[in-house]
């Protein structure tokens, strides 16, 4: 072979060569994408991966992004001092923080401008004083979306901000709640005195002490959910307003269960003062019975407000009294 024709045939190579990875440009991609995938935390909007939650967080810090947690268990806690974030779930429901509050609080503290949860899962949260929760809010806005909270002492408990709201959408609370701390009952979900408050198409089922739904905000929009009681152990209300609200709370289904703390009522309207109106509450189109085999009275909505509350069409079950004044 001529040192002509050896040129040439290495020419050839090299270009078959490049041809050959022009062909499959994305296997350095796919690598990347792999790894990202299966990363534990990746802010979405730099494509930065973190090992701890809390360093995610603080890489957005007062500003405003994505945080895509891969599909893990986690044993791990974040604090959102700031900012206005998005927990987001790589695929819903495989992305879980379990058994771990900060603060002794929660799996997330949030007290930022806002935050946004989507199919997250909180498990197994309990602290000392029995209010261990998947979410503890005290500041800003937040909305839930197609996330499950359970086994936990409280799913969401909030503090006060009158300037902000509270959305829940297609998100499911399992066995949370408990009587047994000194300093009363932790419930399902139990939000302070926020502008707004509302839940839809979501399912609350089998708690395990105080209320399903307990809220002090001011204005409720209740609609689309089941509360199903069958399973629950040593519950109270499904719905307590216990500070007075306006709004709806309507095309709900409700199972009062066999184990109550107390049976009284369905739903509570200003049980523990009268901070806001229930004027034009309107409560309708609801379906309200006893599990099968039980057969006790009670009442469907319990009003201490003195208001008019705007109550509709039901459909009752057998021993259930439509309302009464307390």
């Amino acid at each position: 072979m001529t040192k002509e024709t050896s040129s040439s045939a290495l020419r050839l190579a090299i270009a078959v060569a490049a041809a050959a990875l022009a062909l499959f440009p994305s296997l350095g991609a796919l690598a990347q994408t792999a790894g990202a995938a299966d990363a534990p935390y990746t802010v979405v909007e730099t494509g930065r991966v973190y090992e701890r939650l809390q360093d995610a967080i603080d890489a957005i810090g007062r500003g405003k992004g994505t945080i895509r947690f891969g599909n893990y268990r986690f044993v791990d806690c974040g604090v959102q001092e700031a900012g206005d974030i998005t927990y987001l779930a790589g695929v819903p429901g495989q992305s879980a923080l379990e058994g771990v509050a900060c603060e002794g609080k929660a799996a997330l503290v949030l007290r930022g401008r806002a935050a946004r949860i989507e199919g997250m899962v909180f498990s197994n949260i309990r602290v000392s004083d029995k209010n261990g929760a998947g979410v503890r809010l005290e500041h800003g806005a937040l909305s839930v979306s197609q996330s499950w909270f359970r086994d936990s002492e409280q799913g969401i408990l909030t503090a006060d901000d009158p300037g902000a709201s509270i959305t829940i959408d297609r998100s499911t609370f399992t066995r949370l709640g408990t009587c047994e701390g000194g300093g009363g009952c932790a419930h399902s979900v139990y939000t302070g005195d926020y502008g707004s408050l509302t839940v839809t198409n979501s399912r609350f089922e089998a708690g395990r002490g105080g209320h399903y739904l307990k809220t002090r905000s001011g204005r409720v929009t209740v609609r689309g959910n089941s509360f199903d009681d069958t399973g629950g152990k040593g519950t109270n209300y499904m719905i307590d307003l216990s500070a007075g609200a306006t709004g709806v709370i309507e095309n709900n289904w409700f199972v009062q269960g066999r184990d109550k703390e107390n049976y009284s009522a369905f739903i509570a309207v200003a049980a523990e003062g009268k901070d806001h109106s229930s004027s034009g509450l309107a409560i309708a189109g609801n379906d309200a019975r006893f599990a099968p085999g039980i057969s006790r009275e009670s009442t469907f909505v319990a009003d201490w407000s003195g208001d008019a509350l705007a109550i509709g069409q039901n459909r009752l079950g057998a021993g259930l009294k439509r309302n009464d004044r307390r």
